[in-house]
């Protein structure tokens, strides 16, 4: 469904359309081998893309904090983000498209058992730096000893290698770095839902952050997202209902 080219100024005023793509989520993106990335929001831009008629520029980060001072300062015209007040200031975020677990690790010998019982004084939880864990996790952690990962990837390394107590991140990453690592395990259940969603800079306007805010609403309900969660053999993500 082609967009209106009157709104080719709004989303692409370069006249490309500058997509950051963080590779710090593997659900949602992963590095290719010709440096570029591919996964479902790499799909999604390029669909974008496709209905304003215009040409696609991945600008591709392996941290969500990167991503998002990227597209803040409008040096990209749109990401992939978690939701959250924080990004907000700078970001107009549209309903979300995705939804997420995120769960915590730990040592099989660890005497945790419970999400409940991480924040408790003396343990110390790793999580990756300007993630949307590190920003939900530094306003509801109120006695654990937060340590921060340069990258979400790196979490489960900084655990090992600091002799922390949990890990902190998405669950199929950390399923992940569990299986490569023999002695790990995931606490059962979740202590979070991650809300996937696209933003711009505010400074584009309520008719762009609507505009957008529409394209993600027509790439659920036509199933173009489930179709593409489908198409990378993601798991343990869901297509977000429809907003509202």
């Amino acid at each position: 469904m082609p967009l209106s080219s009157a709104l080719r100024p709004l989303l692409a005023p370069a006249g490309t359309l500058r997509a950051a793509i963080n590779t710090g989520n593997p659900i949602l993106a992963r590095p290719a081998g010709d440096g570029g990335a591919e996964g479902v929001s790499v799909d999604l831009a390029r669909r974008l893309a496709d209905q304003l008629g215009v040409p696609l520029q991945l600008c591709v980060f392996d941290a969500a904090g990167k991503s998002v001072e990227a597209v803040t300062d409008e040096r990209a015209d749109f990401g992939f983000f978690a939701v959250d007040p924080v990004r907000g200031a700078g970001i107009a975020f549209s309903a979300p498209y995705v939804l997420i677990e995120g769960s915590y690790l730990v040592r099989y010998d660890s005497p945790l058992q419970d999400n409940a019982e991480v924040d408790a004084p003396g343990h110390r939880l790793v999580v990756g730096r300007g993630s949307a864990y590190d920003l939900h996790l530094s306003r509801e952690i109120r006695h654990a000893e937060l340590l921060r990962a340069p990258t979400s990837p790196e979490v489960v390394a900084t655990f090992l290698a600091e002799q922390a107590d949990v890990a902190a991140g998405v669950r199929q990453q950390l399923q992940s770095d569990a299986a490569h690592h023999p002695g790990l395990r995931l606490l059962p259940g979740r202590f979070m839902v991650i809300q996937q969603a696209l933003g711009l800079p505010r400074s584009r306007g309520a008719e762009a952050a609507q505009a957008l805010a529409a394209f993600v609403e027509e790439a659920k309900a036509s199933g173009f997202v489930a179709q593409a969660l489908a198409r990378h053999g993601i798991e343990g993500a869901s297509v977000a209902p429809p907003a509202g």
